[in-house]
């Protein structure tokens, strides 16, 4: 779901034109449409990891660190 909003957005479409076309495909809210702050929340996350990579990759290893030694 966010391929498609991220390739709308570079095409020069808002997030509101796009957001009543997108379908959410499990969990409670099945079948109906993301809000639009959750979209641009997905959009925040999306940028953050970018911007920072190797936090990313540091959060996943400390977390296999954890999950292991138990």
């Amino acid at each position: 779901m966010l391929h498609t909003v991220l390739r709308r957005r570079a095409n020069g479409e808002s997030v509101e034109q796009i957001q009543p076309d997108l379908i959410i495909a499990t969990g409670k809210r099945k079948g109906r449409s993301p809000s639009v702050a959750s979209i641009y929340r997905a959009m925040a996350e999306h940028d953050k990891r970018q911007a920072y990579p190797e936090a990313v990759q540091a959060a996943h290893a400390d977390f296999a660190a954890l999950t292991t030694s138990r």
